[in-house]
């Protein structure tokens, strides 16, 4: 070992030797993949959720091949307290220094993570760092396993967890909009389709609308998560289970569903599930399915609170900074703005997966590197808007009243209240008379006695649109 100012220990891997931080916990394949792949700038430590993951399959593997036979049970117990330490602390994310994107399909991350939890076991055997003839990265922590089924699992499991995380977020954002709907349960205002005056309805079930639409997601998205529990663990390399023990997989997977607390399952064909990604169609489908609601509905907000003057005025959203450089006492919808450019940004991760997933060829799709990076990039994007949403915009928002029940007193969408009365020719011609002469549908009505007043007021009790 070079003991000079900077201290280094020396690995040594199939391509040659290299010089490692004698006090890193990563090793050789860490760091030529550091090398190798510097392209976006964003390692695999800011995922935690998947290092725990990984520490969590490894994990699994250490219990199944010790209670195979095959793993020694000093280097089990010590494998064991070392994926401990990864799953349940965050103060090495800086040990996992990989660029998310790179070739090889994970391989890089699946060995930055053996070599860590060798030089933890080993630390914790009161060894030194690289001493892989007592615990070796790939003959003990990676013991029945390939890069293709342990990442992928990890992967799968990675998504679940950050996916719940995602899906309690919108259950706040629900419970805002639920929460506007009963404060603006009385309040009437128009309808609107194609842009155009509809019907009169109440602000309160404009909000609840929006309410529904997030359930809807949450619902959906937890479904399509349950398609990720079925797992390739076992499967070694292609799925044939080359260097697994028998009965390695079941009891993998077993300890993986007891370490983990997910109903995760073995998939019924290992060959299959290894090269199949359709599972990350489905679920970033459902988060496309998430971007598309929060941008209708940011794009409603901003359309309603548009003006103050010379827009819809509806709605005030709350001031959050000044908005030009150049107009005084201009303030712009910022959040929603913001939400929507998130939105944008899932539905092209959505086709970065879809491309990726069909991109895999015969037993392995190596692009699943890209299809993490943009699930989970999607996922804590979307979180992340979800809760701006709700504590900067949507629970300080406020109605403005005598504007949208002017709209309602002054709108020609109130003629079709009379249909049933007038028939719809009539409603053409009242319609079109208010509009040109700029009168009430009330107004236009009563002066040619088509209806008298106690008619008129039965007909358009718009009362009845607002709940107690």
């Amino acid at each position: 070992m070079n003991l000079g100012p900077t201290a280094t220990r020396t690995e040594t891997d199939l391509i040659g030797s290299l010089e490692i931080p004698a006090e890193a916990y990563y090793g050789i394949n860490t760091a030529r993949a550091v090398e190798n792949f510097q392209i976006s700038g964003h390692p695999i430590g800011r995922h935690p959720n998947l290092i725990r993951a990984l520490a969590m399959v490894k994990k699994a593997a250490a219990l199944a091949n010790w209670q195979v036979g095959a793993l020694p049970e000093g280097k089990a117990e010590a494998i064991i307290a070392a994926c401990d330490r990864l799953i349940a602390v965050r103060d090495l994310d800086g040990e996992f220094p990989i660029d998310v994107f790179q070739g090889g399909a994970g391989t890089s991350t699946n060995m930055n993570v053996n070599e860590v939890i060798a030089n933890l076991a080993l630390e914790h055997m009161g060894r030194e760092k690289g001493d892989y003839a007592t615990v070796s990265p790939n003959d003990d922590v990676n013991m029945s396993q390939s890069t293709n089924d342990s990442y992928p699992t990890a992967l799968r499991v990675a998504t679940i967890l950050e996916l719940e995380a995602l899906v309690a977020e919108l259950a706040r954002l629900q419970e805002a909009f639920e929460a506007k709907a009963h404060e603006f349960r009385r309040v009437l205002k128009m309808g609107r389709t194609q842009l155009q005056d509809a019907v009169p309805m109440t602000v309160g079930q404009e909000f609840a609308a929006f309410g529904v639409l997030i359930a809807e997601e949450r619902k959906h998205s937890t479904a399509m998560a349950e398609l990720l529990l079925e797992v390739n663990l076992g499967a070694t390399a292609i799925g044939t289970g080359v260097n697994a023990p028998k009965g390695y997989a079941e009891r993998a997977v077993a300890e993986l569903a007891r370490v983990t607390g997910l109903a995760v399952i073995l998939s019924p064909n290992l060959i299959e599930a290894t090269s199949d990604c359709g599972a990350y169609v489905s679920c970033h489908g459902a988060l496309k399915r998430i971007a598309v609601k929060l941008s209708k509905i940011s794009n409603d907000l901003r359309l309603l609170s548009s003006g103050p003057r010379a827009g819809l005025n509806e709605l005030r959203l709350p001031e959050r900074q000044a908005g030009s450089s150049i107009m005084p006492a201009k303030v712009n919808p910022v959040i929603p703005e913001v939400v929507g450019q998130v939105a944008f940004k899932v539905m092209g991760n959505d086709i970065v997966v879809t491309n990726a997933a069909e991109a895999g060829q015969l037993q392995l799709n190596a692009f699943e590197p890209v299809i993490a990076q943009a699930v989970m990039e999607s996922i804590s994007l979307l979180r992340n808007a979800a809760r701006t949403l709700r504590v900067y915009c949507v629970a300080g928002i406020e109605v403005n009243a005598d504007v949208t029940q002017g709209y309602v007193s002054r709108s020609i969408g109130l003629v079709t209240y009379l249909n049933p009365v007038l028939g719809h020719q009539l409603g053409d011609q009242i319609g079109k008379e208010a509009a040109a002469r700029g009168k009430s549908v009330r107004e236009v009505v009563l002066e040619h006695g088509y209806l008298d007043d106690a008619e008129l007021d039965r007909l358009l009790n718009l009362d009845e649109l607002r709940p107690e």
